[in-house]
C-alpha cells in the first residue's frame, strides 16, 4: 500500500530540467525513467551530503538543498520548470505537505502536475484509510491544476521488507489465501509518470488506477520460493490481530479481502507493454532486492 512510503518526494520538470525532492535510500524510479529519456533532474533534499542524496549524483541528478515544508524552498526549486511529480508519505503531515506542493505549483504556473495517490482513494477515504491522499486529490481539482493522478495498488517491492513482507522464511500477512491481491511494481509507477510527462495530451486530466498483477498470497510465496531458492511459507494473520495494533491498516486489509481494488490490467498493458506481473518483477527487480537484504543480514 502506498501508506508504506517512508519518504516524501517532489519531482518537477521541463524540457531542460526535471526537479525533485527526495529523501530516498536509492535513486527514485521516476528519476531513472526521466533520465533515460534524456531529461535533466533536480533533487531538493534536506541534507545534500547524506548518502540518500549522494547516490543521486552519479546518475546526473542536480542536488538542491531545501525543505518540502518551506514554500520558499519549493518556489525556488520549481522556477522555470515544466511539471511536478509529487508523492507524500502517510503521516500526520501528509495532507498539509501535499496541498502545499500543489499550491506552489499553481503559483509558479506549473504546466503538468503528476500526483501519486493510492488505489481506490475515494472508497478508502470513506473507510477512513489514508484520508490525506484523497484530500490532496480534491485540493488539486479545486485549484484547477493541469494534472494526472496515478493511483497505485500495493507495492510488489514491499514484499522484500521484513516488516511488510517476507520475514525470515515466512510471508505472514492479513490477506486471505484466496484473495486476488492487487500489486504494482514501483518501477512501473515511475514509468507511468514518465509517460504522463512525455504525452500530456494523452494523460492530462486522467486518473489512472495502477495494477500490474493480482496473485493470491500462496502464489506470491511460491513465486518468491522459485526466484530465491528459499522455501517461503505463507501464513495468514487474523485481521482482528492486526486491528488491535493498527485499526487503519486492518480497514485497508478488509478492503483488499473484499476485492475492492479495481483496475483494467489489459488496458494498462496496452499503454505500457513492459508492465510487470509479479514473476517478471521478481526476475527483473525483486530477486536482487531479496539477495541484497539477505547479504546485509549476514554481513
Amino acid at each position: 500500500m502506498s501508506w508504506w512510503h517512508k519518504h516524501a518526494q517532489l519531482i518537477s520538470c521541463d524540457e531542460a530540467t526535471f526537479n525533485a525532492w527526495c529523501g530516498v535510500e536509492k535513486k527514485s524510479d521516476i528519476n531513472d525513467h526521466l533520465l533515460a529519456k534524456g531529461r535533466k533532474v533536480r533533487a531538493l533534499v534536506r541534507d545534500p551530503h547524506a548518502a540518500a542524496a549522494q547516490i543521486l549524483l552519479p546518475a546526473g541528478v542536480e542536488i538542491v538543498q531545501g525543505d518540502i515544508n518551506d514554500p520558499a524552498s519549493l518556489e525556488a526549486t520549481m522556477q522555470n520548470v515544466y511539471g511536478v511529480f509529487s508523492v507524500q508519505p502517510h503521516s500526520d503531515d501528509e495532507a498539509h505537505q501535499g496541498k502545499g506542493v500543489a499550491d506552489v505549483a499553481q503559483a509558479v504556473g506549473i504546466q503538468h502536475f503528476v500526483y501519486t495517490s493510492i488505489g481506490s482513494a475515494e472508497e478508502l477515504f470513506r473507510r477512513r484509510v489514508n484520508v490525506g491522499k484523497w484530500e490532496i486529490e480534491q485540493h488539486i481539482r479545486k485549484l484547477g491544476l493541469p494534472a494526472t493522478i496515478l493511483r497505485p495498488a500495493g507495492f510488489m517491492d514491499s514484499f522484500t521488507h521484513p516488516l511488510y513482507g517476507v520475514s525470515g522464511d515466512t510471508l505472514a500477512i492479513p490477506i486471505k489465501p484466496d484473495t486476488a491481491y492487487p500489486l504494482i511494481a514501483v518501477d512501473d509507477i515511475g514509468a507511468f509518470a514518465a509517460f504522463a510527462f512525455d504525452s500530456p495530451d494523452d494523460y492530462l486530466g486522467r486518473v489512472i488506477e495502477l495494477v500490474g498483477d493480482t496473485p493470491t498470497p500462496p502464489q506470491i510465496a511460491t513465486a518468491i520460493t522459485r526466484a530465491t531458492g528459499r522455501h517461503i511459507s505463507y501464513v495468514h494473520i487474523s485481521i482482528e490481530t492486526v486491528r488491535q495494533q493498527n485499526a487503519e491498516l486492518a480497514r485497508a486489509c478488509d478492503f483488499i479481502n473484499e476485492s475492492g481494488f479495481k483496475a483494467d490490467i489489459a488496458a494498462l498493458r496496452k499503454l505500457h507493454p513492459g508492465l510487470m506481473n509479479f514473476e517478471t518483477w521478481l526476475e527483473k527487480k525483486g530477486k536482487a532486492q531479496f539477495e541484497a537484504i539477505n547479504r546485509s543480514k549476514h554481513g
